[in-house]
């Protein structure tokens, strides 16, 4: 595999983790009442689906090609699997931690890329932008706890 198509392998990865990640956010505003909740969680959706943009020219700027959505499969599925498992009891606090750990996960999931040391330096500063707008959620989601609680 050369080094080009590592990479946008690496990215695409975190572009299907992005497409989760948005979905996951938008299913989440469909089933809280809280006006608050309603419009951080969407807001989370069009931050995610701005990633996945800026990814998406990441890769085909190496000359590869975009995944085209999210996984089936796969540790963020199953993350977001949970978000689902908590909406049919609509309880909005068990809403919010299953967003808050799919954020942690997404975390990982930014630092394990960033950890290769053989990105170019404009994708590592997108990431880095990127892993450092997720940090800042895990961080606001605190605030909404009392809200639910």
């Amino acid at each position: 595999m050369s080094y080009t198509e590592d990479v946008a392998k690496k990215i695409n990865e975190l572009l299907e983790k992005n497409y989760d990640a948005q979905k996951g956010f938008v299913n989440s505003s469909e089933h809280v009442d809280n006006t608050n909740l309603k419009t951080y969680f969407k807001s989370k959706a069009a931050e995610r689906e701005k990633f996945a943009d800026e990814l998406k020219r990441e890769i085909i700027s190496f000359g590869e090609k975009p995944i085209d959505s999210g996984s089936i499969t796969g540790d963020m599925h199953r993350t977001w699997m949970n978000i689902k498992s908590a909406l049919s009891s609509n309880d909005e606090e068990a809403i919010l931690e299953e967003v808050q750990r799919g954020e942690e996960a997404s975390l990982e999931d930014y630092n394990e890329i960033l950890e290769e040391t053989s990105l170019p330096e404009s994708t590592k500063a997108m990431i880095t932008r990127q892993r450092n707008a997720i940090k800042n959620s895990v961080n606001n989601a605190k605030r909404y706890e009392h809200i639910v609680s």
